[in-house]
């Protein structure tokens, strides 16, 4: 069933009538009356409702899409898409972000193997090209929805966390339980279109947008303990930056 929303337009106001509906959608989604996965009535029905144009509720639409609240889905109509993950930029794990912000975080974990490091992760951690890391990936989900595909390299003189520990507990806090102290980090954040299987995994359509985040933490001696490559839905997570004037 489609929930039915009471939208009081304010004619006389200059406030454009698009813009009034977008909001008052908009509220609707932040307040949880039209919870994740909802639809919408399709443009004709609101349109007639609300005595408005045909254009005037796309425009409304249009607007909801574009800040991400929504999604147009070939023979199901306009559906509430879940809200999307505000990260701050820390030196902290994605579970544990998950979990203090109540988005339920759950692990699929893929594959857990030694390998060669290859020339970029082996001038990560600071170890000859060829020498073997432990590679951790795995499918990150928030209120069920896969949200990242993550890949992590661990250099072979800390203990390898197992799949069961990955699936209850973030990365950097069983690095940290294992007596790793890490300090700093560099990273580098970027965007790219999904390679098939990423899609597949995450639950999107081929070559969508990506955020990529490439990541080396050191310890306290200055000394690689992880570099990880981690891809994001674009549509579902974001990343935010305090900036201090100096």
């Amino acid at each position: 069933m489609i929930p039915k929303l009471d939208i009081d337009l304010d004619r006389a106001s200059p406030i454009p009538l698009y813009f009034q509906v977008a909001k008052r959608i908009a509220h609707a989604i932040q307040a949880g009356e039209l919870p994740p996965g909802s639809r919408l009535h399709n443009e004709i029905e609101l349109a007639g409702q609300l005595g408005l144009s045909r254009p005037t509720v796309r425009k409304a639409i249009q607007w909801l899409v574009d800040k991400g609240l929504v999604v147009r889905k070939r023979g199901v109509g306009t559906q509430v898409v879940h809200s999307r993950v505000k990260r701050a930029v820390e030196l902290t794990s994605l579970y544990d972000d998950l979990r203090r912000a109540e988005q339920k975080p759950m692990t699929k974990v893929l594959s857990i193997e030694a390998v060669a490091a290859g020339a970029e992760v082996a001038a990560a951690l600071g170890i000859a090209q060829g020498a073997d890391v432990v590679m951790l990936e795995r499918v990150r989900y928030a209120l069920g929805e896969p949200l990242a595909l993550l890949r992590n390299w661990l250099p072979l003189r800390q203990q390898s966390p197992s799949a069961e520990a990955l699936e209850e507990r973030g990365l950097y806090e069983l690095l940290r339980s294992g007596g790793v102290r890490m300090r700093v980090a560099n990273q580098r954040i970027s965007a790219r279109a999904a390679s098939p299987a990423e899609a597949r995994l995450l639950g999107e359509r081929p070559s969508c947008p990506l955020l990529t985040l490439v990541r080396t933490a050191f310890d306290d001696q200055g000394r690689g303990v992880e570099h990880g490559s981690h891809v994001y839905r674009a549509s579902h997570y974001s990343l935010e930056v305090t900036l201090v004037e100096r």
